[in-house]
């Protein structure tokens, strides 16, 4: 099941690394405010969630669009809720107009495939498998919702190659943009949140709460069948591997924790100035290969022009970044 799955997801990848678009300009005075049509009035979603059915074709049966009640079908109506809290969290708080900032439609399938333990962003649209109930029990959990569909925001800003650090950045962003939808939609501050990706998405019987801590990489499950969480928090940790894209979902939890880091240390709500921070340095960043280093030196930029040179803000930033290892 692993190799087939691997096999699955390595095609992809590949198909989603050849769609990566140019990035679109930043419209100015919209970072922070609402994101406006062409008839300056404020951008709604349109979602298009289909039923797949339990085969690999997609998107499958079209069975809630925009507007519409809800269907009936528990996944479908999490999917459409989910993709319209994704959709609030970039067009009100940083003015982006759906994940390409033009408007594209939210579309997604549920019931993705037969026991299928994966979520994925292929390109155009998202899809959920609803797990083997062993392994994974669900794929629709908000902070996943989020990670996935965050892939086409970075997908639509330019793109980050998704192989070593580059790789483990896309990774990281998506994380970061999850936790955000999350902890949004649950109205908490940072020190409410557990941090935590894909809590409640693991079987029954794993030993475990999440795929991912940000709050303590390493640490969200040490299973016999899945194992110990192999991500470091620290460069020290650094994994240099050749599975994995080079380890894009290890070393992650370098960056990732950094962003935590950040947001304890200057309270609030971190959709606020820290996504605000996150989303410019991606919308600037232009560097498809970028290494940990680079993207911490973008985040600096963002945050300097964001909260101004000298900052407690900026100080605290740069403080994050040093305790993970990357001194900038």
């Amino acid at each position: 099941m692993a190799r087939s799955l691997l096999k699955q997801t390595e095609k992809l990848r590949d198909d989603r690394a050849g769609q990566v678009t140019p990035p679109l300009p930043i419209r100015t005075g919209a970072l922070g405010g609402p994101a406006l049509d062409d008839a300056g009035e404020i951008c709604c979603p349109d979602r298009r969630i289909h039923d797949g059915e339990y085969k690999a074709a997609l998107p499958g049966k079209l069975v809630r669009s925009e507007g519409d009640p809800p269907s009936g079908i528990e996944d479908a109506d999490l999917a459409y809720d989910g993709a319209g809290q994704v959709f609030s969290l970039f067009a009100e708080e940083y003015g982006r107009n759906s994940l390409d900032g033009s408007g594209m439609p939210l579309i997604a399938s549920v019931h993705h495939r037969r026991n299928y333990n994966n979520a994925f962003w292929d390109g155009s649209q998202m899809a959920y498998g609803t797990g083997d109930g062993k392994l994974f029990r669900s794929f629709l959990e908000l902070s996943v919702i989020g990670h996935e569909m965050a892939h086409g925001v970075i997908q639509h800003s330019g793109g980050l190659i998704y192989e070593n650090q580059a790789g483990a950045l896309n990774e990281s962003i998506a994380d970061v943009f999850g936790s955000l939808t999350l902890q949004r939609g649950l109205g908490q501050q940072v020190h409410e949140a557990d941090w935590l990706i894909g809590r409640g998405i693991l079987g029954p019987d794993i030993n475990g709460v999440a795929l991912r801590s940000m709050k303590a990489p390493g640490t969200a499950y040490s299973d016999d069948l899945l194992g110990q969480d192999p991500q470091p928090w620290h460069m020290d940790g650094f994994v240099s591997t050749g599975e994995d894209n080079g380890g894009v979902h290890i070393n992650s939890g370098i960056p990732n924790h950094a962003f935590y880091l950040f947001c304890n240390y200057i309270g609030g709500k971190s959709w606020e100035l820290p996504g605000r921070v996150w989303y410019r340095a991606l919308e600037r960043l232009n560097n498809p290969m970028a290494s940990f280093a680079e993207w911490a030196r973008q985040t600096m930029d963002a945050a300097t022009e964001l909260a101004g040179l000298g900052s407690s803000e900026t100080a605290m930033l740069r403080r994050a970044w040093k305790l993970v290892g990357i001194g900038i």
